[in-house]
């Protein structure tokens, strides 16, 4: 293989590479939209895992006593406000 050959081998190989990786695909225009119950429902898995973080710090000893309660709090108070929101669009 000549020098010119290998030089139009590697530039058809980086073009190619080049579509494979940035090429856009089908597959977003099948995902449906996002509902906001479905959002919802995410955000309180998140809140959930968010308190049992919290609790895992607090006992590791990385919050005081006052932090941990405002912020489990805070978090509750979230909580709460979400399962009403959600508990509403599920009868609805």
């Amino acid at each position: 293989m000549t020098e010119t050959q290998g030089l139009i081998a590697g530039l058809l190989l980086l073009f190619a590479l080049f579509l494979y990786t940035f090429w856009p695909e089908d597959g977003f225009a099948s995902h449906r939209e996002k509902t906001r119950l479905d959002f919802l429902l995410e955000r309180k898995e998140q809140l959930y895992e968010n308190l049992r973080d919290l609790n895992f710090e607090y006992r590791a000893g990385k919050y005081p006593e006052e932090d941990f309660q405002t912020q489990r709090t805070a978090l509750e108070h979230e909580t709460a406000q979400l399962l009403a929101e959600i508990e509403l669009l599920q009868q609805l």
